[in-house]
């Protein structure tokens, strides 16, 4: 077990959006765990496996001193008052609320996004059919990134100037930009907000990620899918 006594269940690094979000803050704050892997998409085995660990069906959870945390969000909100020697959040107050605020939307939001741009590290795929509510939702997120970065760019490079579990939140979605090859520039960016994309995109910890995710892909699929 890990000094801090962490394991975090995940699934496969190409495709579980929401296992990356704890994954990558407890990486960049220097929290210690372990990993515990389950491989998604096959079918009733793979669900029958997350059961074992989880309640609610659904990847990541969080095992620690004999309890579970399940949901990216509320992991990461445990871990930020655990671990007030690092800023999990803006240290200002607006700054901090904004912070929540923006979180709390991709938690509970998005669908088009999640739908018809699902998370593929490896890959990259044709920009799909600009649907209104898809259109709809990467303006959103294209206003939320040159937003904060307007705001709070003087403070960091990151969306409130430090890192902070609002970019753990939003850092799939980078991904999913480059995945799918999304001009942000057609959805009103002033180029803030693909800036802010690369940033999180070259973080040594996403690296990580993507060096394991690759490593998972030529695992499993040996001959290319």
């Amino acid at each position: 077990m890990a000094e801090q006594g962490y394991r975090l269940v995940i699934g496969d690094k190409n495709y579980s959006s929401w296992s990356l979000r704890p994954w990558l803050a407890m990486k960049h704050f220097g929290v210690p765990f372990e990993e515990e892997y389950i491989v998604l998409r096959r079918g009733l085995e793979t669900k029958k496996s997350i059961l074992d660990h989880s309640p609610s069906g659904k990847v990541p959870a969080l095992k620690t001193d004999g309890f579970l945390v399940w949901d990216s969000l509320a992991i990461l909100e445990f871990l930020a008052e655990r671990h007030r020697d690092a800023s999990w959040w803006p240290e200002d107050e607006q700054a901090r609320a904004e912070a929540r605020a923006v979180s709390a939307e991709m938690h509970a939001g998005f669908q088009a996004l999640r739908n018809d741009m699902p998370m593929d590290l490896v890959s990259t795929l044709p920009t799909p059919e600009m649907t209104e509510p898809l259109e709809h939702n990467i303006s959103r997120v294209v206003a939320i990134w040159s937003g904060a970065r307007a705001k709070y760019g003087a403070d960091g490079p990151y969306l409130f100037g430090r890192f902070s579990i609002a970019d753990a939140m939003y850092a799939p979605v980078a991904t999913r930009f480059k995945t799918f090859q999304v001009n942000l520039a057609d959805f009103g960016d002033d180029g803030r907000a693909a800036e802010y994309g690369q940033t999180i995109l070259a973080m040594p910890e996403m690296a990580e990620w993507l060096r394991e995710a690759e490593a998972e892909m030529a695992e499993r699929y040996p001959n290319g899918g």
